[in-house]
């Protein structure tokens, strides 16, 4: 059968890519022009002559060292999670004892707590535990607000790998532990790069406990470091969306690698 063009879908996605090009546009195109050429020719126009003076001065004012202190703090709460989730997941999926039911319950009331309700006895309690002004003090709240989701995430992933092979390795007497490491998390793939790539997105884009948690550059990351593009005299435009552009990038290159299985894990497909 002949496939007639659906003009209003064309229309709709026209729309859909001006709304979503539109500000990538600005901000790529105001990147390389100076701070006079952005002021005289306007957020939309197209740079005269392109200059990459606006990423060495995000390097300039500290950009690298904000970078540095970004990454830590995502590998390190990657690690946690990675470390905590699986066996915990696993736990849920294969035991039936209520101890276990309890614990996951209790890790799903995390996910009805914001972290703005909490911050104030987070702040005290970081600050008693001495690590106030320190990456860690960022790492472990971070993480564990991470933990609720990617449990929930992992623990749905598993649960979709078919019971026969559960069974079959039993027969063969194999132990919970080879059960875990030789037939649940090869078959988990896409929900561990889920846990992943979400955890790392909510530790590198974390704004309100550097906030709270820090104070001094030793321990600025990104998301406080782009301040410093503001000044008394105006804000550098320029400046502040080439380090924006700058920060987007590890992301970007994460999804790009881990897509693939970040969407069979969406979909809930790990173990099919």
């Amino acid at each position: 059968m002949k496939r007639r063009p659906h003009y209003l879908a064309g229309a709709g996605s026209l729309v859909w890519l001006l709304v979503v090009g539109l500000p990538l546009y600005v901000m790529l195109a105001a990147t390389f022009q100076s701070r006079s050429a952005y002021a005289k020719n306007g957020p939309l126009s197209f740079p005269d002559s392109f200059t990459f003076d606006n990423y060495a001065r995000a390097f300039d004012t500290g950009f690298g060292r904000y970078f540095l202190h970004t990454l830590v703090v995502t590998l390190c709460v990657v690690g946690i999670v990675l470390l905590l989730v699986p066996p915990l997941a696993f736990a849920i999926v294969r035991s039936r004892s209520r101890i276990t039911t309890g614990v996951f319950r209790l890790f799903l009331l995390g996910l009805a707590i914001p972290a703005q309700a909490v911050i104030v006895p987070m702040f005290y309690l970081i600050s008693e535990a001495g690590l106030y002004d320190n990456l860690l003090g960022v790492v472990l709240p971070t993480a564990a607000f991470c933990l609720p989701i990617s449990a929930l995430i992992l623990s749905g992933t598993m649960r979709d790998i078919a019971p026969e092979l559960y069974e079959a390795m039993a027969i063969d007497g194999a132990r919970p532990r080879e059960i875990f490491f030789r037939l649940v998390l090869p078959l988990s793939r896409g929900g561990l790069s889920t846990i992943v790539v979400f955890s790392a997105l909510q530790a590198w884009n974390g704004f309100l406990f550097p906030l709270v948690l820090t104070q001094s550059d030793s321990t600025k990351l990104i998301t406080l470091g782009l301040y410093d593009f503001q000044t008394a005299h105006g804000i550098d435009i320029p400046g502040l969306l080439a380090a924006v552009v700058l920060s987007m990038l590890p992301v970007l290159l994460v999804y790009l690698f881990a897509r693939r299985a970040l969407v069979q894990g969406l979909m809930g497909a790990g173990g099919k």
